[in-house]
Parts: structure tokens; C-alpha cells; sequence
């Protein structure tokens, strides 16, 4: 009989029973393929039961290890939208890997996807959790099972960009990340994510919640809050599927929302209100925004230009849970959820231009928006809803942002916002302009790119214009996360 533990349970076992299929199939690329496409769109369709079901709040024990240590699944709003985001791009990505893969005659194609599969589930473990050991278990599977895909190329650049990569993430996790969920089990009894904050209802101090804030903060070092931030960067030496991967659909996107359900389940918003290093936190996420903005600008080379607005545009969520207001904390949710679609769009169109051409460089990117309109349109659409421009999606985040700033007395954090936008235009738009205006340096392209890179990218960008008028269904949604932060009214 179908129930919601079981979907709980099957939300983890599709990609994993995926990937088996998939390293099965090795040598029949058609067969691995489809089996890869079969279980994103399984996953999608059992994440939906899961949207549907989550204000139940029904709960699966994994295993018991001691008083107080469980593992276990515990089905929330913000758990179901993060699952439903890495669910439903993965079947976009899959579409784009396969045109990727095959159209750059990439090696390891079939470790590529089995990969892949693991990271899905470890993310689906993590957006899943019940509680902070179950988290972060999840989270390190995550970060291991995504190093053989930042190294895939096997060169030297792909190794030592694959050393920082493990290095940081590992080293923050365990050093920071670990430490302060034992330190949460000692000071609650507990390490469950509960309504109003478990450290706030053991009546914790907020000079010892300051403590495990920047403990937190820092140690989920895949939120890449600077200075944390160096193996986002470093892991653009990836194949442009799995910098989709990291940036949109699972990595970074694991990180920021740890943050937020920690922020909102551990600690509540009133004792981040009152832990001293909230405000300092704050300003690091704002200057955070700013600075690897004007770092972006200074990248000629497209994916790091891209992967330096990933930093800045992650620290909006860091940024709206040290502001602790119900707005702030709503905006960092849907910024989740807006980024991950509009950043998918940028890192799959630059993977479509490179499989076409070669290039890297956006100066070498003169004209190529005549040969290829719809995929220069569909960079563009994204660009401009990371830019916050309506009526697409990125421009809600922004919005509620500057409002739960403004709520918090903390307008100044505005100021970061705006300046953010205005340097999102500097770096994002030039390659538009280039690809639309700007003469061609050769008479042709050498060849067109698959379908399969180009398609994707036109549906996610459809995606953030569609995303945009669904603002009210999202809200209502995540309102009850939210409404016991608030005053009557507040939202």
C-alpha cells in the first residue's frame, strides 16, 4: 500500500537503484541514458506526491543510534520546494548532459552519470533531513560523490581543481560543521529540526548561539560564504553539466539550504535576532554580494565569470537568515528556488556555445547570437532574471529581500542589493550584447550545437517567466514555515 513513508524512502532509492541500472548499462549508451532519464522522471513524480503531502509533516526513521541519534526523514514545506527544484532540473540536465557529452566525445561517460545518480539521492537526503546528524551525513556523501565529477577531465587542471574542492568542503564540514552538531545534541538533548528553533526552546544563550552561528555559517562551507569560497571557482574546470549540477541543482543549493532550515529549525529567528555575530554574519553576506561582483566583472572566461555570481547570489540566502526577519527569510527561500532555475540557463548556454565553437572567452563571442538566436535569447532571459528585471522569477527574491531588510532595521543591506543589481547588468548583459550586436568574427559557425544542449536552456528560461506569476501559489506555500516568525499580519 502506498504511503508517505514509503515515498520518503522511494525519494532516495529511484536515483540510487538509477544508478545501478546506469552502471549496468556501461556499454549500451542508449540503454544508460534512458535509464538515467527514467529515474529523473520517476524522482519528479514521487517528489510531486511529496509537494502535495508535506504540510503533514509525515516522518520515516532510518535507523536508531542512540538516545536523542536518529536517522531519519521528516517531510517539511522547505524540504518538499528544495527536492522539488533538484528533482525537476535534474531531468532538464539530464537532457542537456546527454547532448553534452556526446557532442564533446567526453571519456567516463558512464562514471559521469552513475555520479550523477548519487548526488541526487545524497541531495534528496539532505532537503529530506530530520534532523542535523541526518543532514550531514547526506551532505558529506554529497560532497564525495561530486569530486570524480569536478575531476572528471583527469588533467592536472581537473586535479588540483578537485584537491581545493574536497579540501575546503571537507575540511569545513568536519572542522566547523561537525563539531557544532555535536555541540546543538549536548546543549538540546537533540540534533531535530523544530518549529520555532530547538536551541531557542532549550533556552540556550545568545552569546553561546553567536558562537555556534558562525559555526554554522562557515562550516557549510558549500553555502561558499567568502572566505569559504574558493572551491566554487576552482571546480570550473568540470564539464559544463556538472557546473549546472553544482551551481543549480544540487551543491550549492544544499548549502544555502542548510543554512536557511538551520537558521529556521535550530536556532529560531528570535534567538538569531539576539546571538551578537548575527549582525556581523550580516555584512559579511552583504559584502559577500558585492565583492565577488566586482570580481565577476574582471572574468573574461564565461564560467568563472558565472561561477563568481553563484558566490554573490548565494549570500542573498545567508544574508536574509542573519537578517531574521519573516520577509528576509521568505525571500531566502525563494531565492532557492529562483536562482536555481535562472543560473541553470547561463551554465547550459555557456556549455552549448562551447560544445558549437570552442570558445570560452566572452571576447571571442562576437556575432554568435545571429547563428544561434534562440540560445543567445534563452542566456538572455536568464540573465535578466538573476538580474532581478520582472516579470521573471529573480526579481521576487530581491524584493522580499529589501522588504524583511527594511523590516529588521537593517536598511543599509538594501544598498548591497541594489549594487548588486546594477554590477549583475555589467557582468551578465555583455555577452548578450556581444552575441546580438557586435559583428561576427567568423563568416559561420564550424557546426551547429545539438538540439539537446539548445533545448534545455529554452525551457528553464521559459521556466523563470513562468515561475514569476506562480509567486502567489510558492508564497501561500511556504507561508507556514514562515508565519510563526512573524507577528499577526507581518506577512
Amino acid at each position: 500500500m502506498w504511503s508517505a513513508e514509503l515515498s520518503l524512502a522511494l525519494a532516495l532509492t529511484i536515483p540510487a537503484v538509477g544508478g545501478v541500472f546506469v552502471a549496468l548499462l556501461g556499454n549500451k549508451p542508449n540503454l544508460r541514458e534512458g535509464a538515467t532519464l527514467v529515474s529523473a522522471v520517476l524522482l519528479a513524480i514521487n517528489v510531486a506526491y511529496l509537494v502535495e503531502i508535506a504540510p503533514s509533516e509525515p516522518t520515516l526513521v532510518l535507523a536508531n543510534i542512540a538516545p536523542g541519534l536518529q536517522l531519519t526523514f521528516k517531510l517539511e514545506p522547505l524540504g518538499a520546494i528544495f527536492a522539488a527544484v533538484a528533482s525537476g532540473l535534474w531531468i532538464v540536465n539530464s537532457l542537456y548532459s546527454i547532448g553534452y557529452m556526446r557532442g564533446n566525445n567526453e571519456k567516463n561517460q558512464t562514471r559521469f552519470y552513475v555520479c550523477f545518480c548519487i548526488a541526487i539521492a545524497s541531495a534528496m537526503g539532505v532537503a529530506l533531513s530530520g534532523n542535523l546528524l541526518t543532514m550531514f551525513l547526506f551532505y558529506e556523501v554529497l560532497s564525495l560523490s561530486t569530486y570524480p565529477l569536478v575531476t572528471h577531465k583527469g588533467d592536472e587542471n581537473a586535479k588540483r581543481g578537485g584537491k581545493i574542492y574536497l579540501t575546503i568542503l571537507m575540511g569545513t564540514s568536519i572542522g566547523l560543521f561537525l563539531p557544532a552538531v555535536i555541540a546543538t545534541h549536548f546543549l538540546a538533548g537533540s540534533t531535530d529540526f523544530v518549529a520555532g528553533g530547538l536551541l531557542a526552546l532549550n533556552d540556550v544563550q545568545p552569546m553561546i548561539a553567536g558562537i555556534l552561528l558562525i559555526m554554522f555559517a562557515f562550516g557549510i562551507g558549500k553555502a561558499a560564504l567568502m572566505p569559504m569560497h574558493p572551491w566554487l571557482p576552482n571546480a570550473m574546470v568540470a564539464p559544463t553539466p556538472v557546473s549546472a549540477l553544482l551551481h543549480a541543482v544540487a551543491v550549492v543549493k544544499a548549502g544555502v539550504f542548510s543554512i536557511l532550515k538551520v537558521g529556521t529549525y535550530i536556532f529560531g529567528p528570535t534567538l538569531i535576532a539576539a546571538a551578537p555575530s548575527s549582525e556581523p554574519l550580516a555584512w559579511i553576506a552583504a559584502i559577500s554580494i558585492v565583492l565577488a561582483s566586482v570580481v565577476a566583472i574582471t572574468k573574461d572566461n564565461l564560467k568563472a565569470r558565472l561561477a563568481f555570481s553563484t558566490v554573490s547570489q548565494l549570500s542573498y540566502v545567508t544574508l536574509g537568515v542573519m537578517l531574521a526577519s519573516p520577509l528576509a527569510m521568505l525571500g531566502a527561500a525563494l531565492q532557492i528556488i529562483m536562482h536555481a532555475w535562472g543560473k541553470i540557463t547561463l551554465f547550459m548556454s555557456a556549455g552549448a556555445i562551447y560544445t558549437a565553437t570552442k570558445k570560452t572567452e566572452i571576447s571571442q563571442m562576437r556575432g554568435l547570437g545571429k547563428y544561434m538566436p534562440w540560445l543567445f535569447g534563452a542566456y538572455t532571459v536568464g540573465a535578466l532574471s538573476i538580474i532581478g528585471l520582472p516579470p521573471l522569477g529573480g526579481s521576487w527574491p530581491k524584493l522580499f529581500l529589501m522588504q524583511g531588510a527594511w523590516d529588521a532595521g537593517q536598511a543599509i543591506m538594501i544598498v548591497a542589493l541594489v549594487a548588486s543589481s546594477i554590477l549583475n547588468v555589467a557582468y551578465l548583459l555583455p555577452l548578450s550584447a556581444r552575441g546580438f550586436f557586435a559583428p561576427a568574427d567568423e563568416a559561420k559557425l564550424k557546426k551547429q550545437p545539438p538540439a539537446l544542449v539548445i533545448i534545455p536552456p529554452v525551457i528553464t528560461a521559459a521556466g523563470v517567466i513562468v515561475l514569476f506569476f506562480l509567486i502567489g501559489p510558492i508564497r501561500d506555500y511556504l507561508e507556514p514555515v514562515f508565519m510563526p516568525l512573524a507577528s499577526a499580519g507581518a506577512l
